[in-house]
């Protein structure tokens, strides 16, 4: 995290580059789909290893798993009820994905795939499309009665039809530009501060006292993004359950 001058590139960490040398520059496979990987790889190891012991007194890996799983099973259940149990898969690799690429990013020499619009986008078009679908096979063509209240007054159709229209597409805009601006946000924050260290710790012999209030506030920031990155990924994931209680009960 140096500065080149008196500037500060702050954008450059988003910046995407081939993975794996030349193969992945053959394939276009960049330091984004690695990190994917990982955190799949991670998810896994996780939930297998965690949950392979079945111990009566959990220990820790199992008690993170188990945590897990009761937390989003829960979660699930309260928003969309009994009959959400069937979503429940989706919802949690949907939840842990998203938290573990955002922890992943806080770890140094890390990627962030989760500041990438691209990805953030694609999550909530696969969201989007799954309710969707799910709305039209559960009520068929009773599903666009949701663009227009009933009991609602005929003559405010061409208003309250293209609001809730707009209001619907929406939404996988709206989830994408939180997760992925709050990620942003906050490591162009980690960046700044971290580059403030580095250039108030080269002015002399003051320099290294001068750098201290920056170091402090970025180890500050640091647990704040770990707080973020859990937020974050509980956010998309009661949002998806909410748009499934939507698609389910159509209200």
């Amino acid at each position: 995290m140096a500065a080149e001058g008196k500037t500060i590139d702050a954008l450059s960490q988003f910046e995407l580059t081939p993975a794996l040398g030349v193969l992945g520059a053959a394939v276009n496979f960049t330091q984004s789909n690695l990190h994917m990987l990982i955190a799949a790889a991670i998810i896994l190891a996780l939930m297998t290893w965690g949950m392979r012991p079945r111990a009566v007194v959990p220990g820790r890996l199992q008690s993170l798993a188990e945590a897990s799983y009761e937390f989003i099973y829960r979660m699930v259940t309260d928003q969309v009820g009994e009959e959400g149990k069937r979503f429940f898969p989706f919802v949690f690799t949907l939840f842990m994905f998203i938290l573990v690429g955002n922890m992943l990013g806080l770890l140094p020499y890390a990627f962030t795939f989760t500041s990438h619009i691209a990805v953030t986008f694609a999550l909530a078009a696969i969201v989007f499309v799954l309710i969707t679908v799910v709305a039209l096979m559960i009520h068929g063509r009773k599903f666009f009665g949701y663009f227009f209240p009933e009991g609602a007054p005929v003559w405010l159709a061409p208003i309250i039809v293209p609001v809730e229209i707009v209001s619907y597409l929406s939404r996988p805009v709206s989830l994408s530009i939180r997760l992925f601006a709050n990620m942003v946000a906050g490591h162009v924050m980690l960046k700044v501060f971290a580059t403030f260290v580095v250039m108030l710790a080269g002015l002399g012999a003051v320099g290294p006292f001068l750098s201290v209030m920056p170091l402090a506030l970025n180890v500050a920031l640091v647990g704040f993004e770990v707080l973020v990155a859990f937020l974050q990924a509980y956010v998309f994931a009661i949002l998806t359950c909410i748009y499934l209680h939507d698609a389910v009960h159509l209200h």
